[in-house]
């Protein structure tokens, strides 16, 4: 794929950025077309670009008004089609220390168009997955 290194320097910016909890430059990420889907205790939840906007912005407010930061961390880097590259993240938010049981599993897909750069187009979100499930897994293709 083409953009390999530019999505890789894409990506580290975007990470710092949820890091940061820039709302105004993730703002410029997200694709206006942008679709997602989360499952949050079972629940299955449909939202777009607005909506979107919306949780970025509440959950970047609590972080700033909290004594907190985000612990992210890449699972998988997956070339998807030619422009097109889905990034696994997994996200918590950490609390004086104290790293939750759980975190979310972000399935983030981002497309490259020489007017845009890199964009968010679509998320797949699985809220409360237990860390001891990460831990020991693997990626290996089993069927190709």
């Amino acid at each position: 794929m083409k953009n390999n290194y530019l999505f890789r320097e894409f990506l580290n910016e975007y990470l710092e950025v949820w890091r940061q909890s820039s709302f105004t430059r993730l703002q410029e990420i997200l694709s206006e077309s942008y679709k997602a889907r989360e499952i949050a205790g079972g629940d299955v939840v449909d939202f777009g670009y607005e909506e979107a906007l919306d949780g970025w912005k509440q959950g970047f407010q609590f972080a700033e008004n909290q004594p907190c930061a985000w612990d992210l961390r890449e699972i998988a880097v997956i070339p998807v089609k030619e422009n097109e590259v889905m990034a696994i993240v997994s996200a918590d938010l950490v609390m004086e220390g104290d790293r939750s049981e759980t975190v979310s599993l972000f399935f983030q897909t981002f497309k490259f168009t020489d007017n845009h750069g890199w964009r968010l187009i679509r998320s797949y979100i699985e809220t409360g997955v237990p860390i001891s499930n990460l831990k020991n897994m693997s990626f290996q293709p089993t069927h190709l």
